[in-house]
């Protein structure tokens, strides 16, 4: 990793532990660099970028979902070019919470009835731009418990119903099961000690 970057990412539905994990690994990276040229933590939607407001307002005002898709693909667009591929050419490690699988997962969904095979239209929108993540852990969890970790810290949005997220963990197994050399399956109801070391061993391989 002294010479060329690499890309983590984080995905899961709602309530799966993953901002919790990035918290995590960004606290034992200040006493103990994950990278010995840099780490770099991340994610999308980007929080104060132009583009990223743009999607957090169109989730509140449930735009078209169309509409709502192209949004997303600008931030990941200006995501990539502000923080992404220069972290990685500088050498570092990069680590997001959320990414272009979160894409595929969830306007993979929404656009079901309204796009013919909407899963795929959303990935092969990606393909020819983006950069690809060298490691996925995929924070796998019921939506039932989901939804109740969503509600009790009363996060909810418009995605967080069971029958909708069902669709999503569906989308996000269709990822896992195409890439299985990049997905790494996580129980997301364990001890987040038990994923941290699974996280902290996986990336050491990098």
């Amino acid at each position: 990793m002294t010479k060329k970057g690499k890309l983590v990412t984080f995905e899961g539905i709602d309530g799966s532990g993953k901002s919790t994990m990035l918290s995590r690994l960004q606290n034992l990276n200040e006493s103990s660099p994950l990278c010995e040229t840099g780490t770099a933590f991340t994610r999308e939607p980007t929080k104060d970028s132009l583009t990223g407001k743009a999607v957090y307002a169109a989730i509140e005002n449930h735009v078209d979902p169309l509409a709502e898709l192209f949004l997303f693909l600008a931030d990941h667009a200006a995501h990539l070019d502000e923080t992404v591929r220069p972290a990685l050419a500088a050498g570092n490690l990069i680590i997001s919470d959320r990414y272009s699988d979160s894409r595929c997962a969830y306007q993979g969904a929404t656009l079901e009835k309204t796009i013919p095979d909407a899963f795929n239209f959303v990935r092969r929108l990606h393909e020819p731009w983006t950069v690809k993540p060298d490691l996925t852990f995929w924070f796998n969890i019921s939506p039932e418990v989901s939804c109740e970790r969503c509600k009790d810290r009363g996060a909810q949005t418009k995605f967080e119903r069971v029958d909708f997220l069902k669709e999503v963990t569906a989308n996000f197994k269709k990822l896992a099961d195409a890439e299985p050399d990049r997905f790494v399956i996580l129980d997301a109801e364990a001890a987040p000690e038990v994923n941290e070391k699974i996280i902290l061993e996986k990336i050491k391989t990098l």
